[in-house]
């Protein structure tokens, strides 16, 4: 089965699945930016140590997709419910961010490099 994904529905199923399991007093601000925090570290983690050339090949073996697949779930998840609790809409947060990004680093014009 396959269904459209998007992140407030996505946000939707967080909020639900914590609501059914009475989590909503634990998912403070501090305690999902601490979350988001380990759960990055995680992600870092598989990355550590591998050469750049094997971080470019880290999703070819399976059991290493999956640790990557899961982490950035795991980031997702606590980065959306964070968004969820602040009012943070995360899309138009990121949008704005690429607009001043944009200001700031201008792409070089034709015969920048001559």
């Amino acid at each position: 089965m396959t269904e459209h994904l998007d992140l407030a529905g996505l946000q939707r199923r967080l909020a639900e699945f914590a609501a059914a399991r009475d989590w909503q007093p634990y998912h403070t601000p501090k305690n999902l930016v601490s979350a988001l925090s380990v759960e990055a570290s995680e992600l870092v983690e598989i990355f550590q140590w591998l050469t750049p050339e094997e971080s470019a090949r880290v999703m070819d073996d399976p059991g290493t997709a999956h640790r990557v697949r899961d982490e950035v779930a795991d980031v997702l998840a606590y980065l959306l419910q964070l968004c969820e609790v602040l009012g943070v809409d995360p899309l138009a947060a990121l949008s704005a961010k690429i607009d001043r990004n944009e200001r700031r680093f201008p792409a070089p014009g034709p015969g920048a490099g001559d």
